[in-house]
């Protein structure tokens, strides 16, 4: 799932991007040096930055996003549980007569099916098994099946339906959503400084409507404000914050397995009957 510092560290790279299209190894869209990080400047290590432009030390612009206070609860979107991703099964089963034969590889987090009118038997591949194990679990759950090998053989009359393999799929649903204030904040030692690097970031972050986060959702930024900071404008120091609010889910995941086996109930009934006469239950 994405917390807030997934939505904060989304941002921080969006800025990156901007500030060194080329690399961080090469000059920066301004020229000058800028150090973009989530959290609040350490102040000695700010003071010295922005010293270093004048003293010859190495100056460094900052841009610090932080979170500010007042996060809120928003109405979640979709509770639904979606595909998120799929391991597609590796073990093969083809059916030749009363045979049936596995290949491919034997390999956990998948399932083998094998399907009768009126049956279905199924079998999740453990650590360790083999393609001869499974055929001989399988004919240990299948009444009058036996197996040589990889090879397993269901009893003379035995219809068989389907034999399949399906993997294991991760799903996601979002349990929650949340928005938060962020603060994107510029620390220069002149204003100049300072507004080189908002002309490269404010048209960025107000393209940006919805940055990706490493759950595969997304954080949606809303532009709240921006004001400028002087007062502190005798200690070098010049700064500028652009607010926005961060929306971002909070998400669940859990693992399920693909679909082998269809069971189909019928009920035979009497047009005009209160109840149905019985049920006929098939598997495909």
């Amino acid at each position: 799932m994405a917390d807030l510092t997934d939505a904060l560290n989304a941002v921080v790279g969006l800025l990156a991007q901007a500030i060194y299209p080329n690399g961080t190894a090469q000059p920066s869209a301004t020229g000058d040096p800028v150090v973009i990080y989530p959290g609040w400047p350490q102040a000695s290590q700010l003071d010295k930055d922005l010293a270093g432009f004048a003293n010859g030390q190495g100056g460094r612009v900052h841009i610090s996003v932080f979170p500010q206070n007042g996060e809120t609860l928003v109405p979640a979107y979709s509770n639904v549980w979606t595909p998120l991703s799929q391991q597609a099964a590796t073990v093969t089963l083809s059916v030749a007569g009363q045979n049936v034969t596995l290949g491919g590889a034997a390999a956990t987090n998948q399932v083998v099916a094998i399907v009768l009118p009126t049956q279905a038997f199924t079998y999740a591949v453990q650590a360790g098994d083999t393609l001869t194990s499974i055929a001989t679990a399988l004919a240990a759950i299948i009444p009058g099946a036996v197996s040589n090998g990889p090879v397993l053989t269901l009893p003379a009359g035995a219809q068989i339906v389907a034999a399949r393999a399906g993997g294991i799929g991760t799903l996601q649903r979002e349990v929650q959503r949340r928005k938060r204030p962020v603060q994107v904040t510029i620390w220069a030692d002149t204003p100049e400084r300072r507004t080189a690097v908002a002309r490269v970031i404010d048209p960025i972050l107000a393209a940006a409507e919805r940055v990706d986060l490493p759950d595969l959702t997304s954080a949606r930024l809303v532009y709240q404000t921006s004001h400028e900071i002087d007062a502190t404008q005798k200690s070098n120091l010049y700064r500028r914050d652009i607010i926005y609010t961060a929306e971002y889910a909070v998400t669940q995941t859990s693992t399920a397995t693909e679909v082998v086996v269809v069971q189909e109930n019928i009920a035979l009934g009497v047009v005009g009957a209160t109840a149905p006469a019985g049920t006929k239950t098939i598997f495909q």
